[in-house]
């Protein structure tokens, strides 16, 4: 549980960021959850030192559900955020792939796109590994987006065959 000072406001903020990023589940006001693997001890340890330094307060748990079907419920709640989480993965896939399609076909072969295309695709492949790391139950989407990386690294691959082929063909170096 997680109290922070209403002002100023960009303490909760930080807050809450470090654990969307964590991958902590909201329960309700102030009340997060992570299942108790060693995973998530980082993202939460940092949440509390925020929480303490903006002056508020953090009580932390281990907590067991009365029964069987309380773990099933989170299990399903933690596994539909990851699957919203691994969606929005998808989308900047497919959004990346549309971008190298927009350069290959307006012909925009110059290192400096090359170098902002494969900076995206570090971007994609950070964020795949964070995602990979918190999705401790296996969403089912996770699988596809596996599948998907390989395929944007696979046309990043080939965008950059492309600018080298148009360099050497006009005989430029760098750009």
């Amino acid at each position: 549980m997680l109290k922070v000072p209403a002002e100023p406001s960009r303490h909760r903020v930080a807050v809450w960021r470090e654990l969307r990023r964590t991958g902590a589940l909201s329960l309700g006001q102030g009340v997060w959850a992570v299942p108790d693997v060693p995973v998530f001890a980082d993202g939460v340890g940092r949440a509390l030192a925020l929480t303490e330094q903006a002056g508020g307060q953090a009580v932390t748990l281990h907590a067991a559900g009365r029964g069987p079907e309380d773990a099933t419920r989170f299990q399903a709640q933690f596994t539909a955020a990851r699957s919203e989480d691994w969606t929005e993965f998808l989308a900047d896939c497919g959004k990346f792939e549309a971008e190298l399609a927009k350069e290959i076909r307006i012909g925009k072969f110059t290192l400096a796109e090359l170098e902002e295309e494969e900076q995206s695709l570090e971007r994609l492949r950070r964020w795949h590994r964070d995602l990979t790391a918190r999705d401790v139950f296996g969403a089912p989407e996770a699988a596809d987006a596996g599948k998907r990386l390989k395929e944007c690294a696979a046309a990043c691959e080939d965008y950059a065959e492309r600018v080298f082929a148009a360099l050497h063909r006009t005989g430029e170096g760098e750009q």
